[in-house]
């Protein structure tokens, strides 16, 4: 993973150079960047020595977006383009690279999630074990989702500034705008249900299994149909977030 995290680095600062501009302008380079999101939570606990249920989740997801990323799937939007009049800002690297380290952290809190309902339902753990796979679980499912969620907060927040200065409004219900504050809000129920004492943590980790299916819908969704002011993000046209 160490190795993976310098060869995409290395990949992001190249075609930044090529370009000109920071590699976040279409969704092959986000893909890119959400792999190399996947690479950096993995490392970080790593580097730490903290030992925990996270790299199970991170290295996998890691090397299945950079594979979907570089597969012929995409081969049409691998090509670069001149941007268009409303990507040529200098929110463009604050925002997109907010947005989608928000849903890297996001998604690997939800599978974390999801792997604590698993296990909380399955009848061949003892309990002692079971109480332990839980407990390290949440925890760590409570710190990724937290830091997903200050990311995805900034990004919001600097994308309703740059859409002022792009289209003269700082909100409109756009679709990805829409699916963006939908996912900010099932994650907010989220922190706020895992704070609360007088709920289980299993009731906690349903809203962030819900998450983890809008968070597909607002990054795919919007692309694969191609409307709205972020239509960018489709497979028929130069796509961004």
């Amino acid at each position: 993973m160490i190795a993976t995290f310098f060869c995409i680095t290395g990949l992001l600062v190249t075609r930044w150079i090529y370009l000109g501009h920071f590699p976040l302008s279409d969704l092959y380079e986000s893909l890119i960047f959400l792999s190399w999101s996947f690479s950096i939570i993995h490392i970080v606990p790593y580097l730490k020595k903290h030992k925990n249920h996270l790299s199970a989740l991170t290295a996998p997801s890691a090397i299945f977006t950079q594979g979907f990323a570089t597969s012929g799937l995409l081969t049409e939007i691998h090509q670069s383009e001149i941007l268009v009049p409303a990507l040529q800002s200098q929110w463009l690297m604050m925002h997109v690279s907010m947005m989608v380290l928000g849903y890297a952290a996001l998604l690997c809190g939800s599978l974390l999630s999801v792997a604590l309902l698993v296990i909380t339902f399955r009848q061949d753990i003892k309990n002692y074990y079971k109480a332990q796979f839980i407990q390290q679980l949440d925890h760590w499912s409570y710190r990724v989702i937290s830091l997903g969620f200050l990311f995805l907060t900034i990004g919001i927040l600097s994308g309703t500034v740059w859409a002022n200065e792009a289209w003269g409004s700082y909100w409109n219900w756009d679709p990805k705008k829409t699916w963006a504050f939908i996912t900010w809000t099932i994650f907010a129920i989220y922190l706020h249900t895992r704070t609360n004492k007088n709920l289980q943590v299993e009731n906690s980790a349903i809203v962030a299994s819900m998450g983890f299916l809008i968070i597909f819908i607002c990054y795919f969704g919007v692309n694969l149909l191609g409307i709205g002011l972020h239509s960018y993000g489709s497979f028929t046209f130069s796509s961004n977030l």
